[in-house]
């Protein structure tokens, strides 16, 4: 059991130095979730490693403690989770709106958004995180590697000392390995990024690929292996039955090959499908929250009654009029923003209209992003904020909002009409935006808050963090996106014209989102395809229902709609690493329980630095295209050593995972 701080102890928490540490962590895990969520369409929670930096920081101060140290790893977590936002906003350049990332237009979007994540989950607090019994697997991690730091600091303990060092080495061993791996294959090209075998059936095909990046094997090992079996259905799903069955109906081109064709099939067609599994399984969610918001809701009211004052220290939440405030002058910031992007937009619509449609996206992004608030939160709190899907809210959010300017555009021509309504596309995207920013932040304040419950911190404080963590995570997110679109462009958005599209970053939710929103308002949606992914949602549903029921497992919807839509490269890789938790789980098993613990910590570290090295190397060697202005200024090899790079991937990809199985399981 965890050790909280007593109510009546009152220890310094928010300190200059640690904002300040945590604004350089914020730099640190914002540039990395940007690169990685733009070029596999995942992200990770920055939390734990951030937890383990600020103690091996400031054991080295005076008068450091537990709580100090929490603020740090809360207020670095909800920057790095607002990266969330290059889901949808790099759509906005994939329809030609706009050239490249303005920065206060796209910071006040990241803050704004952030800062009423924060507002919404404040009343949730009581009911999701201290009076729930979902796990927060994350938070509850992250507050047993804060008490070990403590217990260091404050007892001298040598068993604890080393205990931390061993967490700090893990985290740094798993980091430098990735760092390696990912400069000897993005950046020399020594190691290919994958390997695909396409396997002829007649008139079909079946691709079968794997990819080899270390941080996807780290996130699969995260999500555990029910949710890695999820991803497998959706592959086999897609790749195995529809892929091939519309490739049998089609008819190639003169000049295309069979793989092209089931390609091009994926990506117009089976992803919708996917889509449409990610909606339904979302909407699911929200419904099962109905009464746990209400709850909450009706907890907070309760609360501000009775007076905050009178209630103990770890219990005192921001004060309604601070929430007031901020909701309220959030509020107005978003007005402006969406003023400002109007008008930038030369849009030629009446005043009456332009005010209206201000008002009405502006409503949409502060409602809708209230019950998504909810929805977001008890995902994080279930599965963990790396595994919740953000995407899938998002995808939700752009459908509705695009079918509500749909309906406005019939009494405005010039909103669906000019451009093949571009501006109605562009409008959306950057709504959706704001949703996209309230639901990351808002799956990441619980599990912050649940970290705070169980160390004994002050709950208005860390509220403070939060905010101050979605300010500074504002501010590098521009600058960032602009410096990864310089230097790699996106998917169907580049730069420059010479640029090679194949070393584009694939953004696969902002292009899924993007197409989404063209499809309705060119009324080429492939309805049949969502409608077909949302049967198949229900009808999973209702079996995951069955197996909960029964106790014989779980089927997560949302992780098979995420392996029917993500590239195969991505979500086989995602699988493997499942798959090694599990066999790392089945060797601990063997162990009496009290040897379990620590291993298992282990296991969470290094697979936490294979993500943050991969994605910090991805970072690096971003500047260095950007300054060089070549596609691959490290590259030591040329094309025609690609076969014999992708054994030679694959072969370090198999050799990584017996080293971590040896590192955790064995050791």
């Amino acid at each position: 059991m965890i050790e909280r701080i007593p109510d009546d102890t009152d220890l310094p928490e928010l300190t200059l130095r640690g904002m300040l540490l945590g604004a350089v962590l914020t730099v640190i895990f914002t540039a990395a979730n940007i690169y990685l969520g733009l070029k596999v369409g995942l992200t990770f929670a920055s939390s734990i490693p951030a937890a383990v930096i600020s103690m091996a920081v400031l054991r080295h101060c005076r008068g450091a403690n537990v709580l100090e140290n929490n603020m740090v790893q809360t207020q670095a977590s909800a920057a790095g989770t607002l990266s969330a936002i290059i889901f949808i906003l790099p759509g906005l350049l994939m329809i030609g709106h706009w050239q490249g990332f303005p920065f206060w237009l796209t910071a006040v979007v990241c803050g704004v958004g952030g800062l009423l994540g924060v507002v919404y989950t404040i009343p949730l607090r009581r009911v999701m995180v201290v009076n729930s019994p979902l796990p927060y697997p994350e938070g509850v991690a992250a507050a047993e590697i804060l008490r070990v730091g403590e217990l260091a600091r404050e007892k001298d303990n040598k068993k604890a000392i080393a205990q931390g060092q061993a967490q700090a080495r893990e985290i740094a061993f798993g980091g430098m390995l990735a760092a390696v791996v990912t400069l000897c294959s993005s950046g020399f090209r020594f190691l290919a990024e994958s390997f695909t075998a396409w396997i002829p059936l007649g008139a079909a095909t079946v691709r079968l690929s794997v990819g080899f990046s270390l941080a996807l094997v780290g996130a699969g090992y995260l999500i555990g292996l029910a949710a890695g079996l999820a991803i497998l259905l959706g592959l086999v799903v897609a790749w195995g039955v529809i892929v091939p069955w519309l490739t049998m109906q089609a008819t190639p081109a003169a000049d295309q090959t069979l793989a092209a064709q089931a390609m091009s099939l994926w990506h117009q067609q089976v992803r919708f499908f996917g889509a449409g599994t990610i909606g339904v399984a979302a909407l699911w969610t929200l419904a099962t929250l109905a009464k746990p918001m209400w709850d909450g809701i009706r907890t907070a009211l309760e609360a501000v009654h009775l007076g905050n004052e009178a209630a103990p220290r770890t219990e005192r939440d921001l004060s309604p009029r601070a929430i007031l405030a901020v909701g309220l002058a959030s509020l107005l910031v978003l007005l402006l923003a969406f003023h400002r992007f109007l008008t930038a937009a030369d849009s030629g619509l009446g005043l009456f209209a332009y005010a209206v449609l201000v008002l009405a996206c502006v409503l949409f992004a502060a409602l809708f992003g209230f019950l998504i608030a909810a929805a977001a939160g008890y995902m994080a709190g279930l599965v963990g904020s790396s595994s919740s899907p953000i995407s899938g809210i998002g995808i939700l959010a752009v459908i509705l909002i695009s079918l509500m300017l749909l309906a406005f555009g019939g009494a405005v021509p010039q909103l669906t009409g000019a451009n093949e309504g571009k501006l109605a596309v562009a409008l959306a995207l950057f709504t959706t935006s704001v949703v996209v920013a309230i639901a990351a932040i808002s799956n990441d304040n619980l599990q912050d808050l649940k970290t705070g419950y169980l160390v004994g911190a002050t709950p208005w404080r860390q509220q403070v963090a939060l905010m101050i963590g979605c300010v500074v995570g504002a501010l590098v997110i521009p600058p960032v996106l602009e410096l990864l679109y310089q230097a790699y462009g996106f998917a169907g958005a580049l730069p420059r014209p010479n640029m090679d599209p194949a070393q584009a970053l694939s953004a696969p939710q902002a292009t899924l989102m993007t197409a989404i929103a063209m499809g309705i308002f060119h009324a080429t949606l492939e309805w049949k395809m969502i409608l077909g992914g949302v049967a198949l949602g229900a009808v999973l549903i209702a079996l995951d229902r069955l197996l909960r029921r029964s106790g014989s497992g779980s089927l997560p919807v949302l992780a098979v709609g995420l392996g029917i839509y993500l590239p195969p490269t991505i979500g086989m890789t995602l699988v493997v690493g499942a798959l090694l938790g599990h066999a790392v789980e089945r060797a601990l098993a063997r162990r009496p329980a009290a040897e379990r613990a620590e291993p298992r910590r282990r296991g969470v570290l290094l697979a936490s630095g294979f993500i943050v090295g991969e994605s910090l190397m991805g970072i690096v060697l971003a500047a260095l295209i950007a300054g060089t202005g070549k596609e691959a200024p490290l590259a030591l090899v040329g094309e025609g050593f690609e076969p014999v790079a992708q054994w030679l991937g694959l072969a370090v990809l198999v050799a990584v995972c017996l080293l971590f199985y040896r590192r955790v399981a064995l050791r």
